[in-house]
Formats: C-alpha cells, structure tokens, sequence
C-alpha cells in the first residue's frame, strides 16, 4: 500500500496554494501568525492526505477549508488567552486612543461589524477572490444560502457607508 503518489501530488497541492493560503491567513490573523497556520494547515494537510481530491481546483478548495479550520481553532485559542488576559487585568478599564486611520479603514470597519457568517463571505469574495460557489463550499452552505447572505451583506456595507452603489 504505497501513497508515494499521492504524496507528490499533495506536494504539488502545497507549493502552487501556499503563496494564497498565506495571504488568506495574513488578511485575518497579521503577518505574525500566518506562517505558523500555514504550517499547521500543512500538518493536517499530509496527516489527511487520503482524503486529498483529485481535481486540482478541488484539491485547492479542500486545503483553503483545512487552513479555515485551522484559523477557527485559532481563533478559540485566542479568545480563551485574551479572557484570561482580562481575568488577570482585574478588568481594568483603559483609554486607549483609536489607531490611525489608512485607507481602506471604514471599508474594514463596516466589514468587522457585519455579522461574522456575512462578513467572512464577503471576505472570501472580494480578499480571497473566490466565486460564491467556492466560498459557499469552504463555508459549507448552499448555494442559494451563499447568494442570499451576499446580498444581504451588501445591503448592510451599503447602508453602513451610506452609498448606493453596488460593493
């Protein structure tokens, strides 16, 4: 029972994603973190590499779901420190000042406060440059869900930067 070739097709999977997993990553947990995700994706990656599709564009969207669940564990991890963080503060109140402004800042902003489900759509889109169909599949939604969640949440940027033009 060789997996040799399998092996050197999910080496090849890896070197031509790994450049979009990585700025996948960046765009949500900073340029700190991402690599040390990138390689934990790839750890899952070679330790499900029997479940590795065939199809290449497939073989890319089964990667982009393991680094999704890699940030998702991610994410826990962070939320468990910064509470436990808070608990040793004693819940100190802080004024800390707002951070400069850049470009793009109020685009991000009506993002982060659409409802998570909305706004990681419209980030697979428009960040990732993924289809719906694809980011429907990474989120593991219908279709028609996809599509319906989407329009919502350009209903939502519209209305948060107060334009009437399409997103």
């Amino acid at each position: 029972m060789s997996r040799r070739p399998i092996d050197g097709r999910l080496t090849q999977v890896l070197v031509d994603a790994s450049p979009d997993l990585l700025a996948y990553l960046q765009r949500r947990v900073g340029f700190d973190d991402a690599p040390d995700l990138l390689g934990e994706t790839m750890v899952v990656a070679w330790r499900r590499v029997a479940d590795l599709p065939d199809n290449p564009e497939r073989a890319r969207m089964w990667l982009f779901g393991i680094a999704r669940g890699t940030l998702l564990n991610h994410a826990r991890g962070e939320r468990r420190r910064w509470a436990l963080a808070d608990r040793i503060r004693g819940h100190l109140a802080t004024d800390a000042a707002a951070p400069p402004s850049d470009e793009g800042a109020d685009v991000r902003d009506a993002i982060s406060r659409l409802d998570p489900d909305l706004a990681e759509l419209v980030r697979l889109v428009h960040w990732e440059r993924l289809t719906l169909v694809q980011a429907a599949e990474l989120l593991g939604i219908p279709d028609s869900t996809a599509r319906g969640r989407y329009a919502r949440a350009k209903e939502e940027l519209r209305a948060a930067l107060g334009i009437g033009v399409e997103v």
